[in-house]
């Protein structure tokens, strides 16, 4: 069975359904908000994460870019305290490093316990 967002069934890591990350700017692998995947995301954008300064120059210095706008892309660029869609891989890069960002949990996808355990994740929850 297909979990994307086009059916709605996708879960969090939490147990419940897939909650919007952000509609301001929109983000997401479908650009709906939600950091829902399917098997053609191979950058994985399932965990939502705020941003902050440090991240941004964190991301930045590796190569990805978050703050700077790409119009033709309709990427408006990052600003401290968005929320944003991130790649799997690059959240667990930067917990290596100790520069991982908060993560709103009820809008990061089941399929990241797959690779990171729950326990690991509460400790990164944003409050909001």
């Amino acid at each position: 069975m297909n979990h994307d967002s086009r059916n709605n069934m996708a879960k969090n890591v939490l147990g419940g359904d897939l909650i919007p990350c952000s509609m301001d700017p929109v983000t997401g692998f479908f650009r709906n908000g939600k950091c829902d995947t399917r098997r053609d995301d191979q950058g994985m954008h399932t965990i939502c994460v705020l941003m902050t300064d440090e991240f941004l120059a964190f991301s930045k210095e590796r190569g990805n870019d978050l703050s700077t706008p790409v119009p033709e892309f309709g990427f408006p660029g990052l600003d401290a305290g968005d929320y944003w869609c991130l790649c799997l891989s690059r959240w667990i890069q930067a917990y290596d490093l100790g520069m991982a960002p908060l993560i709103k949990l009820e809008s990061t996808h089941a399929s990241v316990l797959e690779f990171i355990e729950l326990s690991m994740l509460e400790e990164y929850a944003a409050i909001e």
